[in-house]
């Protein structure tokens, strides 16, 4: 990797002069060169020297080598041209790592875990869902190519109120079948999804249920009721093409005493007290915030009391580091938890948490109005439908989870290059075309030859930008952001149709350097493969 390369030597001369403190190596605008350092601006203070004496000093010691040039612009910015010779190890690397360029072992394999799309089983999922489905596969895919043993998690808020009403709201759906009306919760659940349930159960049971209501119909209507949303869950899961190592329930953690163990550990070091006949952790003895109940006065374990277990459960099972995906609506929840994770005596940075903004649906310009709750909503699985699996992982994963994110539909199914996904399977559909046209004009491609004729400024924007890929992955997961790997896709895409459109790539009349440009292309073919392979997102040969 180049920039680790710059970065290395600047450390080294740094080191050489006494010194050490942190800068950036980053990529400029175009006309100042391939990359270009803030360490003079940094290191200013440090030196007790102007900016531009420290970079001039600097580059005497950098400068040769593997740079063609370095130079000193603006207020103290150095700026380095890579020599053509270095940019063509990079692709050489591409070309013989094949689908193993990106692999490193930054993680040695520490165990890790990544919990996502956890829900409440109580109806379809929704777009939100969805972009917190695409965010956590993608950075299991990226941490696995970083040399983490990673594992995938979904939790089942299958205990509670919830759940409760869910089983009466099927109950009413059920019953309405043989014509008795029954009122439905003013908190229930009135989407049509449970009418198709009611009828599937009607099917299985007749009228066993025709009437009745107690505590092992309840019982009964709640274990029905969760596996049919379970099953309805993963059947999205597979359209979305994810899949989860394990399905963790909220129920299991009352049943198998683990809420219990959390309880007496809080009590024996005197965390916890009776308030209103409810029982009550001391928040505010780590945080500054309030105290939060954990058993309610009906003795019912909190949501937040369930959670302390299973991050409990999750420190047991041996992860030495766990990620949670959260929508913004769950912001509040996360210092009583890193206060929970402190009482519990786990390391300050066992549990992440990487939150993510809302989704709105917008078709023929306008945004969709949706409400869960009265039924009234776009299905993740309605979306896949109408814009399919690639379109909807990939503007789920493009914009950074911190901001807001607007999913144009229209846009999402352009056969176009306004679409962004259709852009970057192009530049892969592209290059396969490239390689048919070859064949047909016998022209025999050979892998890694020919490569010392790549030498134009538009060939160099090419493989600077190929040895750029692993930066991006570790940026990604530094950032917890799969934008940061489409963004680089669709750079990746820009330089490559450019080239195309300025270069003949297949020309009988020059076989070594048709062949040099084929080497070029297939490594962009390999990586532009790749990445979106991370994304989950598949890699078209015509389109």
């Amino acid at each position: 990797m180049i920039r680790s390369l710059i970065r290395e030597k600047i450390e080294k001369s740094l080191k050489d002069l006494g010194k050490k403190f942190d800068f950036k190596v980053e990529v400029p605008p175009e006309q100042f060169g391939d990359f270009s350092t803030n360490v003079a601006l940094v290191g200013a203070k440090h030196f007790k020297r102007p900016p531009r004496e420290v970079a001039l000093d600097l580059i005497e010691m950098l400068k040769g080598g593997e740079f063609e040039t370095v130079e000193l612009a603006g207020p103290g910015f150095i700026n380095f041209r890579i020599s053509t010779r270095l940019l063509r190890n990079a692709l050489e690397r591409v070309l013989s790592e094949k689908e193993k360029f990106g692999k490193m072992d930054l993680g040695k394999g520490e165990k890790i875990q990544f919990e996502y799309a956890s829900a409440n089983p109580t109806g379809p999922l929704t777009v939100a869902h969805g972009r917190q489905i695409v965010i956590g596969d993608t950075l299991v895919n990226i941490y696995k190519e970083l040399g983490y043993d990673v594992q995938n998690e979904v939790y089942l808020n299958d205990a509670g109120r919830q759940i409760a009403l869910l089983a009466y709201s099927l109950w009413v759906r059920y019953n309405e079948l043989f014509g008795i009306k029954k009122d439905l919760p003013e908190d229930g659940y009135k989407g049509e999804y449970l009418i198709d349930t009611a009828r599937k159960l009607k099917d299985e049971v007749g009228d066993k249920f025709k009437g009745v209501w107690d505590e092992s119909v309840e019982k009964f209507f709640k274990e029905y009721a969760v596996s049919e949303m379970l099953n309805w869950m993963k059947k999205t899961f597979e359209n979305l093409g994810t899949r989860f190592d394990r399905y963790y329930s909220e129920k299991s953690l009352i049943e198998d005493g683990t809420v219990q163990k959390i309880l007496d550990l809080f009590k024996e070091k005197n965390l916890v007290y009776e308030k209103d006949r409810a029982l009550w952790f001391k928040v505010s003895e780590f945080i500054d915030e309030d105290d939060k109940v954990l058993i309610r006065k009906d003795g019912t374990p909190t949501y937040f009391m369930t959670d302390i277990a299973y991050h409990y459960s999750k420190r047991r099972r041996g992860f030495e580091r766990v990620y949670d995906i959260w929508g913004s609506d769950h912001h509040g929840h996360i210092p009583r938890m890193k206060a929970a994770m402190k009482a519990l005596g786990f390391p300050d940075d066992f549990l992440t948490v990487i939150i993510h903004q809302f989704v709105t649906l917008k078709k023929k310009g306008e945004n969709l109005r949706m409400s869960t709750r009265a039924g009234r909503f776009v299905t993740l699985d309605n979306l896949i439908k109408e814009v399919g699996k690639d379109a909807t992982r990939y503007f789920f994963a493009r914009i950074d989870p911190s901001k807001p994110l607007e999913f144009d539909m229209d846009l999402a199914v352009k056969h176009s290059t306004d679409n962004p996904v259709y852009y970057v399977q192009y530049a892969h559909a592209r290059i396969c075309s490239l390689f048919k046209q070859a064949e047909e004009k016998s022209l025999r491609f050979k892998e890694g030859e020919n490569l010392d004729l790549l030498e134009s400024e538009l060939e160099r924007t090419v493989m600077k930008k190929l040895d750029l890929f692993e930066d991006t992955l570790m940026e990604a997961a530094d950032s917890y952001s799969p934008a940061k790997l489409t963004s680089y896709l669709e750079d990746l895409a820009h330089s490559f149709h450019i080239f195309y459109t300025y270069n003949t790539v297949v020309d009988i009349s020059n076989p070594e350097l048709s062949n040099a440009r084929l080497n070029l292309a297939k490594a962009v073919q390999l990586v532009i493969k790749k990445g979106l392979g991370i994304l989950g997102v598949s890699a078209p040969e015509r389109m």
